[in-house]
């Protein structure tokens, strides 16, 4: 499966012969200045990707807010941040990697072999010393890198009102339980789901928990083929890295809540 974090302490320590690509994915619901953000300070070399446009297609009530893009402009765009064929490539944010797993679940899925998560994101970076850089990087040399979608699992709508095994909402406790909606147009969940709060994954420093606490976190659910939905295919990348990083595989349904909300025909469950 591959690693799926790096500490920032290793990344300010790579050797130079080791190629890399790093991409900044400042996003968070209902912040519209990630790319502001990224102006004020970012990592030195990194990219700004926009999350919105380059990590999701146009949103649409029968898809859902972030349907995955089209492979061939992922593509387009993977090459103008400059990735080539054997990078090893970084992503970052600076909310504990909640929006930057999704350009890790994307270029994993396309079929890029070494993409690693920042762990603990911008804050860990600048904890441990490291410089920023202001204002706007110099375009990076166009990249060859040739994705190859598929290469993890990714289910839909008829998949999961069916399923046959452990299916995760990685959405916040109380709209899990339908008490609040601030986005989509029915509150609750996806009959048979359990409530996993992304936010659960991380540490109070905002670094992933340890490996151990994780094996627990998810043991409790139970056993059986693992599938996550939250909001609209964003943190629920998360939780599938958090799984990664301790060998457990699990399907991503993309549409999530934003899809299945928008479908009259599809039931809703609420409370816990």
């Amino acid at each position: 499966m591959g690693a799926v974090l790096i500490s920032a302490e290793d990344l300010r320590d790579l050797p130079a012969d080791v190629s890399v690509r790093l991409l900044d994915v400042r996003w968070a619901l209902g912040d519209p200045d990630g790319p502001q953000h990224y102006l004020d300070g970012h990592v030195p070399g990194a990219i700004f990707v926009d999350l919105e446009t380059e990590l999701a297609a146009p949103p649409a009530p029968a898809l859902g807010r972030h349907p995955l893009p089209d492979p061939d402009r992922l593509q387009r765009c993977a090459r103008s941040w400059g990735i080539r064929t054997g990078d090893t490539v970084v992503v970052y944010d600076a909310i504990g990697g909640m929006s930057a797993a999704r350009a890790w679940w994307l270029l994993r899925w396309a079929g890029v072999a070494d993409v690693r998560i920042l762990d603990g994101g911008l804050p860990a970076w600048i904890a441990a010393g490291g410089p920023l850089a202001t204002g706007a990087e110099p375009d990076p040399e166009p990249g060859d890198v040739d994705l190859r979608p598929g290469q993890l699992p990714v289910v839909d709508a008829d998949a999961v009102a069916s399923w046959d095994g452990v299916l995760l909402d990685a959405r916040a406790a109380e709209r899990y339980r339908g008490e609040v909606e601030p986005v989509d147009p029915r509150a609750g969940h996806i009959p048979g789901a359990l409530s996993a709060p992304t936010a659960a994954n991380l540490d109070a420093d905002g670094r992933f928990r340890a490996a151990d606490a994780l094996r627990e976190r998810f043991a409790a659910y139970g056993s059986g083929p693992i599938a996550v939905y939250c909001g609209s295919g964003v943190t629920a990348a998360h939780q599938i890295a958090a799984l990664a990083s301790i060998g457990v595989e699990a399907a991503l349904y993309p549409g999530s809540w934003s899809q299945w909300s928008n479908d009259p025909e599809r039931p809703v469950a609420t409370g816990a």
